[in-house]
Parts: structure tokens; C-alpha cells; sequence
């Protein structure tokens, strides 16, 4: 009896995946635990292994390379060897199955309909598929909307629906936190020295620990506090936005955290990172400092309840309380948060004891 090819689940969240390839070609012997095709999901690209044994299937329609495929969708079979396949998948036609009206129409209009995927059952093509050709404006190119991009696109949108946003923004005195980096620069290579945003998510973890209902997320009826700090770092790859996770930040030593801060975010760009490497965070950390942002507005990463923005730091002009006017490296925070779970005057204490341990930075982040 032919055996189903289905496309499995990739994380809880995953409602749609890109198709990347075929790890086997048709009518090959597959074995229990072959890789069989790879799938990208949302976060990650994954092969994923055959369950069962057999001959190779594909039907005229299965997925190629950048299809977008959905859980449990069927792909193909598995046959045993000289087992037929199944009648409806036998059907591969050799040329298109066109309506009468749109045969007509595509006659009117110099359309080749066999150039055009149906929209009809079986991929027949309708009326409105030939129309649609000539209505489309002139268009340069196109780019492909991958699964990251999509499932980013839908994360905002839920965030947008789901919580009830406020931002809040304060000037950080950065002095003494790039001191400290210099000197760690110094003692180490440059490379392996840890960054600001490596610094500011040691302190952020102090600081949810102060204050855990920043780290709280909103379940119905209940708010759910976190037993254990992870928190994401928004990460820009050639794919689009990646939040991997580091796990227990109050628990590591600056020099651990900064060694997987770096290995995530390399993996991240690479797209060889861990799908558990993407989940559990708390709370979650952007940074445009780099690209000269000072301000800006983040975007909750829903469930979670907040988010920091960290901008660029700068030279400025400060007015100390004795009137003297000093150069002093200033930062600023954008912490915005889902006001359903958080009042305002608590996120501001957050956001308060922040700034107090980036303006005075505390032994957990100095060099041992």
C-alpha cells in the first residue's frame, strides 16, 4: 500500500515552510531514516529524514526548490517495489488543462496558457489566470518572499493585534560602560573581547531579575512570570531577522555569554543555527547603533511583554550639576512594552535600573 509523504511541523509556530529540495530522485530506494528533502521553516533549514521504506514517488505537482508548502501537506509516496501508484496521481498530464473560456480568452489576448499555473482543481487553468497576466503593472523584477521574511511579516502583525504598545526613551551616560570595554579590548583581542550589546544583555538580565513582570507574558486569563532569564538578540542576516536565544544570562560569567553571543549570531548568519537555539526568550534585545540609529521604536516580539532598542552612542555636550559643561558619551534606550502587562511607572523603574547599571557598571561585568 502506497505510504504518505507529508510535511511535518517545524516548531509550534511554523504555518507555512519553503520547500528547498529533493534529497532523493524519483523512483530511488529510500530507506527508514534516509534524509528525504530538506524544508526551510520560519527560522531554520532542516533535512528531514524519511519515516518509512520504499520506491520513490513524485506526483506531477510536488514541491521544487522555493515552493511553499504547508504541515501535512502530501508530497509524493512511497511504493513498495513494482507497486503502481495511487490512480489520482497517475494522471501526469502532458499538456495543460485549459477551460473553454480560457482557451478563448488567451486566443484574444496572445496568451500561451500552457506558460500559466491554474489556479483551477488539478491546476487548471481558468479564465482568470490568463486575465491576470495582462493586468499585472510593469514590474522591473521580483523578489521572492522567503519563510523568514513571512514569518517576521506575521509576528509584527500578531504583536501589532495582540498587545497594547507604549514606548519609553532615556539618555544613558555610556562613559564608564565604554571604559570598560576599552579595557577588555585591551586584555583580549579585540575580537574576542565582548561587545556593548554583550554587556548591555549581562546588565538587562540583572535587571529582569529586579523586575520580573518585564519578563512576563500574557496568557489569557493569567500573566505567566519566568522561572529562568533567556533573552533573544535581534540578529540582521541576508534571509532577514533572526532572534537567537541565550539561555540563563544572569547565570553566566560576561566571557561565556559573550562567546555564545558570538557562535549564535555566527549561526544565525550562516543558517546552520539550532531550532532550540531560537526558543524560550523572555525578553528581547535590538540594537541599530551600529548603522547610526540613535532612537528608535521596537517592535514587541509577542508573547513576550518587552523589548529594549539600543541606539548608537555619541559624543554630547552634558551639563553636570555644578553648571560645568563636559563631553560625555551618551546612549540612547527605547524600551517599549505591552501596557496589558506592565504599567507605565514599572517599566520606567526597568528602564531606571538599567540606566543605573550601564552609568555604573557592576562587578559581574569587570574583568575576573
Amino acid at each position: 500500500m502506497p505510504i504518505e509523504i507529508t510535511v511535518p511541523r517545524l516548531g509550534w509556530s511554523m504555518e507555512e515552510g519553503n520547500f528547498a529540495d529533493w534529497l532523493k530522485a524519483p523512483g530511488e530506494q529510500v530507506q527508514s531514516g534516509d534524509p528525504l528533502f530538506s524544508l526551510e521553516s520560519d527560522k531554520v533549514t532542516m533535512e528531514v529524514e524519511s519515516l518509512d521504506s520504499g520506491v520513490l514517488y513524485l506526483r506531477a505537482d510536488a514541491p521544487q526548490s522555493g515552493a511553499v508548502v504547508k504541515p501535512g501537506q502530501l508530497i509524493g509516496y512511497l511504493l513498495a517495489v513494482g507497486e503502481a501508484p495511487p490512480d489520482a496521481l497517475a494522471l501526469e498530464a502532458t499538456e495543460v488543462s485549459v477551460t473553454p473560456r480560457a482557451r478563448r480568452v488567451a486566443a484574444e489576448l496572445g496568451v500561451n496558457p500552457a506558460e500559466l499555473q491554474g489556479s483551477g482543481a488539478g491546476g487548471r487553468v481558468r479564465e482568470r489566470d490568463v486575465r491576470a497576466v495582462t493586468e499585472k503593472p510593469a514590474i522591473e523584477h521580483t523578489i521572492p518572499i522567503n519563510s523568514t521574511r513571512r514569518a517576521t511579516a506575521a509576528r509584527m502583525m500578531e504583536s501589532h493585534l495582540q498587545t497594547a504598545p507604549v514606548t519609553l526613551t532615556r539618555r544613558v551616560d555610556a562613559s564608564r560602560l565604554v571604559a570598560l570595554r576599552n579595557r577588555w579590548k585591551l586584555a583580549r583581542q579585540p575580537a574576542a573581547a565582548p561587545s556593548f550589546n554583550d554587556i548591555v544583555t549581562k546588565l538587562v538580565g540583572t535587571a529582569l531579575q529586579r523586575h520580573p513582570m518585564l519578563g512576563a507574558q500574557w496568557d489569557g486569563d493569567q500573566l505567566q512570570l519566568p522561572s529562568e532569564i533567556h533573552i533573544g538578540l535581534a540578529v540582521d542576516t541576508d534571509n532577514g531577522l533572526l532572534v537567537p536565544v541565550i539561555h540563563n544570562v544572569p547565570d553566566l560569567a560576561i566571557e561565556d555569554l559573550a562567546r555564545c553571543s558570538r557562535d549564535l549570531i555566527a549561526a544565525a548568519r550562516e543558517r546552520s543555527i539550532r531550532a532550540k537555539d531560537l526558543l524560550g526568550a523572555v525578553f528581547t534585545i535590538s540594537s541599530l547603533g551600529s548603522f547610526g540609529v540613535e532612537a528608535f521604536t521596537p517592535i514587541i516580539n509577542f508573547p513576550q511583554a518587552a523589548v529594549l532598542g539600543i541606539g548608537a552612542i555619541r559624543w554630547e555636550a552634558v551639563v553636570l550639576a555644578s553648571g560645568q559643561i563636559v563631553a560625555r558619551e551618551q546612549m540612547t534606550l527605547s524600551l517599549s512594552f505591552d501596557h496589558r502587562v506592565v504599567d507605565g511607572a514599572p517599566a520606567a523603574l526597568f528602564l531606571a535600573t538599567i540606566a543605573e547599571l550601564i552609568e555604573e557598571p557592576p562587578a559581574s561585568v569587570h574583568m575576573a
